[in-house]
């Protein structure tokens, strides 16, 4: 990751509709790594549009930017949630249910690729696409019926292309830091230093367990507030399980070393930290929040029915069953790397992606 020193990008929330762009073909010019160009090149306006796409086990996820002076600016965004890797666990396979679900936000983001003239685009997918016995059908019926390739990219990728993309909101300091992000289907951790303008990787991992892997392992809704207590612990249990062998490899420390983290998970417990009435990101992304908080807040979820924590502002029935697995990992990575302050990012894949296109054409003339 050295050889990599563009500026640090600024992402802005996209800000109305702006002015529709001429359409054109989201899924002509297909080229390695699931980047696309467009079919024809000449005539490109200097600020062209760049597209990242990710396709995660929970979320499918779209930003559409241009450049600016201190990275880019987004002009366009989509996130829902699709729950591709439910039920993946169990059966291996993804389900006709979520396959369906997934396509039908992809053509949302293709309708919007064509509709602001993306010239260049980078689609990925990760950890269920990597599981599942289905998972090349299913990239094919995407191609098929989207234009919209997916590169299902490594475990390793996926830790890169985080680190890329959030980096910038680590607090200033001296010794390596930690970078996590808890996905739907599995966890990446990154220990980094920082030294350069780019952070180095030194160690990462990647284990199984995210939200969705990780609730449907143990399914902690009980009614009796003791069986979900016994769940809860169930859950941590495994994921210190998977993290035993990166943790034994961390280097001493306490209270001083630095921690980040990009994920939902910590965006909505760093909301309810804040007491918002609603999710707002210009409040949350680059929050820096106590650790102890954020534990407390875990153990309350943890200790809630589904009905009590659907209730909280930014929890909502969508996250109500899938925050406690997020809860479970959140706390013991706190307790393999007890920093006393959480940075919080929601920023992530998407950014990196964007960094990387357009750092590759840079100084073309375009």
């Amino acid at each position: 990751m050295g050889d990599f020193t563009t500026p640090a990008p600024h992402t802005d929330r996209a800000g109305g509709k702006g002015r529709t762009a001429k359409r054109g073909d989201a899924g002509a010019g297909k080229t390695n790594g699931g980047v696309r160009r467009a079919a024809s090149s000449p005539g490109w306006p200097v600020r062209r549009a760049y597209a990242a796409l990710d396709l995660g086990t929970n979320n499918c996820r779209l930003l559409i930017a241009k450049p600016s002076a201190d990275g880019f600016v987004v002009i366009d965004a989509f996130s829902r949630v699709v729950r591709l890797g439910e039920g993946l666990a169990s059966s291996g396979v993804l389900s006709d249910a979520a396959i369906e679900r997934a396509i039908a936000a992809l053509g949302v983001c293709a309708e919007k690729l064509r509709r602001r003239n993306v010239t260049l685009a980078r689609s990925v997918a990760t950890e269920a696409c990597r599981r599942a016995s289905n998972g090349q059908d299913f990239i094919h019926r995407v191609q098929r019926e989207t234009g919209i390739w997916l590169d299902v990219i490594t475990a390793q990728e996926e830790a890169r292309l985080a680190v890329l993309g959030c980096h910038v909101l680590l607090e200033p300091g001296d010794g390596p830091a930690l970078i996590f992000d808890i996905g739907g289907g599995s966890t990446e951790l990154v220990l980094v230093s920082t030294g350069g303008a780019v952070p180095e990787i030194i160690d990462w991992k990647s284990a199984p367990w995210g939200v969705i892997s990780l609730y449907e392992s143990e399914m902690p809704n009980a009614a009796n507030r003791d069986d979900r207590t016994a769940a809860y612990e169930r859950m941590k249990a495994r994921v210190r399980g998977s993290f035993s062998d990166f943790a034994a490899r961390l280097p001493a420390g306490g209270p001083q070393h630095r921690l980040l983290g990009t994920s939902g998970t910590v965006t909505t417990l760093a909301s309810l930290h804040l007491e918002l009435p609603s999710y707002d990101r210009n409040q949350i992304d680059g929050l820096i929040v106590p650790s102890a908080a954020m534990l407390d807040i875990c153990r309350r979820l943890s200790a809630m029915a589904p009905d009590e924590r659907a209730l909280q502002p930014c929890i909502g029935r969508e996250r109500a069953d899938l925050v406690v697995a997020g809860c479970a990992i959140l706390e013991t990575i706190l307790k393999i790397w007890p920093a006393a302050r959480l940075g919080v990012a929601d920023r992530g894949i998407r950014e990196g992606i964007l960094r990387t296109l357009m750092a590759g054409t840079a100084g073309q003339g375009h």
